[in-house]
């Protein structure tokens, strides 16, 4: 498999143009359906609906905790991200423990998106639209280069229904529709930024990394080891 650092010379190597290609000849407007903000039904139709999963880099649970939705109140880090579930196990006393690596939009208790509202006629918003992260401006689509190692970013929820050239689209309801020039370029660049971040962040965590055996649970991000609060684990400030 290539070095982290040969894939990141790839993914800021995508052409933009090729990216507004291939949104543009598969279709996307957003039809405000909210799917993309909410839990998950179980594929089965039984058991508990999956938690909305969407992962948020340290400087944007920052830049959510500014954002002019938390002008009405003041949001603390775990207002905003938990860490990723993945890699955490249930103790026996209930609580969750074990390492981790990412940190992943909060969630209310019905397992939606915490920044996500809901009109009486099912119209879905996002309160902090103007401040929403990466992964979340270029849904419904991911990025994964032919032939190039592991490139990719990491996959929004919804499987893969359809591809053009680097572009994956994922299960959305607004796919298939008429998209502006202007607005196939928007999310091509915020597709490559997003690209590129991820692969930053992936180096950074790897380069970071110590291994830990202290209790609870520990999130491995780019700035370091931390607690769920977003405070180091060290203690410093």
């Amino acid at each position: 498999m290539d070095s982290l650092e040969v894939e990141l010379d790839r993914a800021r190597a995508l052409s933009v143009a090729d990216l507004a290609d291939a949104i543009e000849s598969i279709g996307f407007e957003c039809t405000r359906c909210g799917a993309c903000c909410k839990a998950a039904d179980p594929v089965d139709g039984d058991g508990d609906r999956e938690p909305h999963t969407a992962t948020v880099f340290p400087d944007e649970v920052r830049q959510l905790r500014a954002s002019e939705a938390a002008r009405d109140r003041e949001y603390d880090w775990r207002d905003v991200a938990r860490p990723m579930p993945y890699g955490l196990a249930e103790t026996d006393d209930g609580d969750l423990a074990g390492e981790t690596f990412e940190w992943a939009i909060q969630t209310d208790d019905c397992g939606d998106c915490t920044f996500y509202t809901e009109s009486d006629d099912g119209t879905g918003a996002c309160t902090v639209h103007e401040d929403r992260p990466l992964v979340c401006r270029t849904y419904p689509f991911s990025v994964a280069t032919p032939d190039a190692g592991g490139l990719g970013t990491t996959e929004p929820m919804g499987g893969v229904v359809e591809r053009a050239g680097a572009v994956r689209a994922h299960e959305c309801e607004g796919l298939g529709r008429d998209i502006t020039r202007e607005e196939a370029e928007e999310l091509a660049h915020a597709l490559k930024e997003r690209a590129v971040r991820e692969l930053e962040e992936a180096i950074r965590v790897r380069d970071n990394y110590e291994p830990t055996d202290a209790p609870g649970v520990v999130v491995h991000d780019s700035e370091g080891q931390k607690r769920p609060d977003g405070t180091p684990l060290d203690g410093s400030s």
